[in-house]
């Protein structure tokens, strides 16, 4: 690999084999070095699991290309921490996706593809989480992620931005930046049996459906624009801290 070429490390949650990523990754090659850590297997909807309770196995494809049979998170903070046996040295940007399917509003906090891009801004790297409808042309929507990568690369950012950027249908977009929006699914949890009379269940109820809000991602969707959503990694409230200190006093003053 060059060492004057940006290095991307690319990760997904719809595993190696998807077609987003092969999509992203042959584009990102023109723009850099890339090396490729993701699921074995599908993995969405994991959020930011790291798996610690069973070992994992690195699976080696050639050209670049790793697998993990484990979440997204694991494939890079495996990558990141591995020496030389994944990367040959620090990426310049970690990016995840493209997605197969949205990652708008609260959707963050579930996506795995958001969680595989914040566990390389936790380690200290500029990332992106990039999703598309399934009605994107992905070729198109890899030529605004490569002016992304390259933005990000060229601009003096802070090491730890993390940027979730998602794609409307078509070939042709403007981009905004936008702020979470409020993206509101059927909740359900669906039991049934199956052939031996044994109990199962689905969660998660079809379709949804976005609120209104001004300079949100979901508007942004909603008029056929790319979003550019930066994301914060301190979870603090700051509005709510007075709220806590009530709590704390009421506690401190209790007799139970």
């Amino acid at each position: 690999m060059n060492s004057s070429r940006p290095l991307i490390l690319l990760s997904n949650d719809d595993g190696y084999r998807a077609k987003g990523l092969r999509v992203l990754a042959e584009s990102l090659r023109e723009e850099g070095d890339v090396v490729v850590c993701a699921p074995e297997t599908q993995q969405s909807a994991t959020s930011h699991a790291l798996t610690l309770v069973r070992p994992l196995r690195l699976n080696d494809h050639g050209n670049k290309i790793f697998s993990i049979d484990g979440t997204p998170a694991d494939c890079v903070y495996v990558a990141l921490n591995s020496g030389t046996r994944v990367l040959p040295r620090s990426p310049d940007i970690v990016v995840s996706g493209l997605n197969h399917g949205l990652n708008l509003g609260t959707d963050v906090f579930y996506s795995g593809t958001v969680a595989a891009a914040r566990e390389g801004a936790l380690r200290g790297y500029p990332a992106l989480a990039v999703s598309a409808s399934h009605e994107t042309d992905y070729a198109a929507a890899c030529q605004v992620v490569r002016k992304l990568v390259r933005a990000v690369v060229a601009a003096t950012v802070k090491r730890s931005l993390l940027l979730n950027v998602n794609f409307p249908p078509g070939s042709s977009w403007s981009v905004r930046q936008t702020c979470l929006g409020m993206r509101v699914y059927v909740d359900s949890v669906d039991y049934r049996h199956d052939p031996r009379g044994g109990e199962y269940l689905w969660i998660g109820g079809p379709g949804a459906e976005h609120s209104p809000m001004a300079d949100s991602d979901t508007d942004a969707y909603d008029a056929g624009v790319v979003s550019v959503t930066p994301l914060v990694l301190d979870l603090y409230c700051a509005r709510e801290a007075d709220s806590t200190s009530d709590v704390v006093r009421l506690v401190s003053e209790s007799e139970l």
